[in-house]
């Protein structure tokens, strides 16, 4: 096990800005093709599962590295949640899919990432994979750009760029990822898989499951199991943060590689509570609503808790442009 350092660094490439650029303008075109299909919605996580609120406890006598930002001072904070599926598509929930759970703390203060002002949340974008397919955003927007198309077009995308041997063990790779079981919202751990700054650390986010009774056939219906897990009284969840040691073993720009938890041990921060509630009451679906409307951004962020690395930046702008696509609506609500 290494002690965190504060010795890691972004490495920026001269034509990130414009690449970056590119992509927001890729995923605008998806966004749109899907839009017109499904309605208004984001260009990916565009199937909602539920609108919840809770609360979120930053706990005492973290350790020093921890206790920056957010987890700075123990405290009580306000929190809308949004369970998803991450594809493009509004499809069943039986299909393979990345999962999304977003955080969004209310009512945070200090100097936002954004450098425009004071956040007004700490949005903390979580998916059910420790570590992303893809080691950059370049492999992945190429990837979405294409599948919308079709499997042929994907295909023969993938052998253009990286011959047919290439394509075979990337294809191979991504049914990997979308076939890793998942038992459920309730049920499953949750990782940034991407690191954020912790003050003048370095850190990944991972919550832990809230319960370990699984039920089967909840795969027919996600937002179904989790409401019944809910039924049964309040779920707690584990946020945790697992530090940046050294740039081999926890990299800050490659988003495929898993950090070892024996050199990177996780140290829990905080609680994300969430109360027995009615989703399906007027008042829950009016909630829903707001948080479908809302803007769920790992730049919506302290400063001191900002997104790193190349993914995360190609982040900023590729949300800002999906955020400007779902107009009217308030990003940090």
């Amino acid at each position: 096990m290494a002690a965190p350092s504060t010795q890691w660094q972004e490495r920026i490439a001269p034509d990130e800005a414009e690449r970056h650029a590119g992509y927001a303008r890729d995923f605008e075109q998806i966004q749109a093709i899907k839009s017109a299909k499904y309605g208004n919605g984001r260009a990916l996580h565009r199937k909602q599962q539920l609108g919840l609120y809770g609360s979120f406890e930053v706990l005492s006598d973290l350790p020093e590295h921890a206790r920056h930002g957010l987890f700075a001072a123990p405290g009580v904070y306000e929190t809308w949640v949004r369970l998803s599926n991450g594809g493009t598509d509004r499809q069943a929930d039986r299909k393979p899919d990345i999962r999304g759970f977003a955080i969004k703390v209310r009512g945070v203060s200090g100097p936002g990432a954004l450098g425009a002002g004071p956040a007004a949340s700490q949005d903390f974008l979580l998916i059910n994979h420790p570590a992303f397919a893809f080691a950059g955003a370049d492999e992945f927007v190429g990837l979405v750009k294409h599948m919308v198309r079709g499997p042929g077009a994907l295909f023969g995308y993938l052998v253009s760029r990286y011959g047919l041997l290439g394509a075979l063990g990337l294809m191979k790779r991504f049914v990997k990822t979308f076939k890793t079981p998942f038992t459920g919202f309730a049920t499953q751990s949750f990782y940034s898989a991407v690191p954020i700054a912790c003050g003048p650390y370095a850190a990944r986010v991972r919550m832990l499951a809230a319960s370990d009774q699984v039920k089967p056939g909840a795969d027919g219906d996600w937002a179904g199991n989790f409401r019944s897990h809910l039924d049964h009284g309040p779920l707690r969840f584990a946020l945790q943060l697992q530090f940046f040691v050294d740039e081999t073993l926890t990299p800050i720009e490659d988003a495929s590689q898993d950090w070892a938890e024996d050199v990177a041990p996780y140290v829990t921060v905080g609680v994300l509570t969430l109360p027995v509630q009615d989703a399906l009451s007027g008042e829950g679906q009016a909630l829903a609503a707001a948080i479908e409307s809302a803007a769920f951004d790992p730049w919506n962020a302290l400063m001191a808790n900002r997104p790193l690395g190349e993914v995360m930046r190609a982040r900023k702008v590729v949300y800002y442009q999906s955020q400007s696509g779902r107009r009217p609506q308030s990003p940090n609500a």
